[in-house]
């Protein structure tokens, strides 16, 4: 069989670098094939590639047998290549049909208007294959991620894609919209479409791909069938080493760093009450909308309280705003890292002590030395990669925007850390690093709080869980009980657990 797609030595260099050398593997019709790698490795370069977006230093690339070299995006579109990104490429205020036919709308004869009701009929057709409760009128603002994730798989639909690339298509995903994702995308692999899927999670390409090819540092590692191989040796091939699957170290002590009593606010909690120890980690879990990023709102700074008090070292403080948790040593990093984390267009060094730049300021003018000597000192401490101070943090992979933010509140002196999906979008090395960090930090007496919509990350990392429901606390689970299930009975609403939940410590 000719196989859909094939790659044959393709290289790509730019200058000081080789971000791609020598890669060749193919790919067959209707195959889910999953694309794997540590960022760096080179993935997202061979995608671009593909799409159009960069043309190769060498080497060639077959679509169904034939030849083909793209100039550009719309020469790959033609050719019946799609690229679904991580973060989706549509206009919010426009419907659901005009981000359908965005660069190519139906005009009418004469091609002076935009013909508004075939663009939605025919959005329609293509959104009745996978999806048909979707309005092609509705703006695409009102829908969900997953929704819209939807619409961009209909959009190639469309253009009558044989090869669909999705970068990270979950990323902001719930595990129930995920698994209507994977219907969708196991019903185009029936119809002969042939699926590139690149993910971090190991659990959704063991779920949905065939066959998976592995990259690090630009080359292709070797090819795998996810049928027969197992995480643990994907892993390897991905990070070059075997990851110890590491127990659980608690360096909780007795001693009350935070007290949260009774917090209510007009952002969906409820009279939630917990005690936060000096060098726990304490993970909060639940559905998605229970309440678990509007708490640490409230403990940051960012929402306001309706009711309820926070003690800090037994002290009542009254948070107005995040500047006011900063200066009780309270840091948060956030789950939009790039909306509400970084300045993309600033270095790493000043993402770094955003929240501290007092401290490196004289009359207003800002000590280049002692800042840069901070920098290179927190940054050491945190595994910065690659060690460029002046790069913009933009340039930087997830994970390592991640450690910068991490510095940021050692440079501000913060005691109280709160992590929300703290390896979102972050690859298997630097997932193993970020849980390196947080325990560390738990070790030195930091306070840590850790919401994950990962279960055995809640596990791996906390000393308890707290689980929310519906804006309130309903359990609280200690690390000798802690197991997913437990998690679970506690999160779906009428769970019968056969035991009441326990109070908050």
């Amino acid at each position: 069989m000719t196989p859909r797609l094939r790659f044959e030595a393709i290289s790509k260099r730019f200058p000081g670098v080789n971000a791609l050398s020598d890669v060749s593997f193919d790919v067959a019709p209707g195959e889910i094939h999953g694309l794997l790698g540590e960022n760096g490795a080179g993935k997202s370069t061979l995608l671009r590639i593909l799409s159009g977006v960069f043309r190769p230093t060498s080497g060639s690339m077959f679509v169904d047998g034939e030849n083909v070299s793209f100039r550009k995006p719309m020469d790959a579109r033609g050719a019946g290549i799609a690229m679904i990104h991580q973060e989706l490429q549509q206009v919010p205020h426009l419907s659901v049909a005009q981000n359908m036919f965005l660069g190519h709308p139906l005009t009418t004869v004469g091609g002076l208007f935009v013909s508004r009701r075939e663009q939605e009929r025919r959005a329609a057709q293509a959104l009745s294959m996978i999806e048909p409760g979707i309005d092609p009128a509705a703006p695409i603002s009102s829908l969900k991620v997953a929704q819209r994730q939807i619409v961009e798989i209909a959009r190639a639909l469309l253009d009558r894609a044989r090869i669909i690339a999705m970068d990270e298509p979950t990323s902001s995903l719930t595990p129930s919209e995920f698994e209507r994702l994977a219907e969708v995308i196991t019903k185009l692999s029936a119809s002969g479409v042939t699926i590139i899927y690149v993910s971090h999670k190991m659990d959704e390409v063991f779920r949905i791909c065939q066959r998976a090819s592995v990259m690090r540092d630009g080359k292709l590692v070797g090819a795998v069938d996810v049928q027969t191989a197992s995480h643990q040796d994907v892993i390897t091939m991905m990070v070059g080493r075997e990851l110890m699957q590491e127990q659980h170290v608690s360096h909780a002590t007795a001693t009350v760093k935070l007290e949260a009593r009774g917090l209510s606010s007009l952002t969906k909690i409820r009279d939630a009450s917990f005690k936060l120890h000096r060098g726990e980690v304490l993970g909060i879990a639940g559905l998605v909308g229970s309440g678990r990023t509007e708490l640490l709102r409230l403990l940051a700074g960012a929402d306001r309280l309706t009711a309820g008090a926070i003690d800090i070292d037994g002290k009542t403080v009254n948070l107005r705003n995040p500047r006011d948790a900063i200066s009780a040593g309270i840091g948060l990093v956030p789950e939009e890292r790039k909306r509400e984390g970084i300045i993309p267009v600033r270095s790493v060094t000043i993402n770094m002590a955003l929240a501290s730049l007092g401290s490196f300021s004289k009359a207003g003018i800002i000590q280049g030395g002692k800042l840069r000597n901070t920098a290179e000192d927190l940054l050491r401490r945190v595994n910065l990669r690659p060690f460029q101070l002046d790069r913009p943090i933009r340039l930087f992979s997830g994970g390592n925007q991640q450690k910068a933010i991490i510095a940021r509140w050692l440079a501000s002196k913060s005691q109280i850390l709160l992590f929300d999906e703290p390896t979102r979008g972050i690859d298997v090395g630097a997932k193993a690093e970020i849980y390196h960090l947080i325990e560390a930090l738990a070790a030195d007496g930091h306070s840590i709080v850790v919401v994950s919509s990962e279960l055995p990350e809640v596990i791996r990392l906390s000393d308890r869980v707290l689980v929310m429901r519906d804006g309130r606390i309903a359990a609280e689970i200690a690390r000798a009980d802690l197991t997913e299930s437990a998690i679970v009975a506690h999160a779906i609403p009428g769970a019968n657990t056969g035991r009441p939940p326990a109070p908050a410590a």
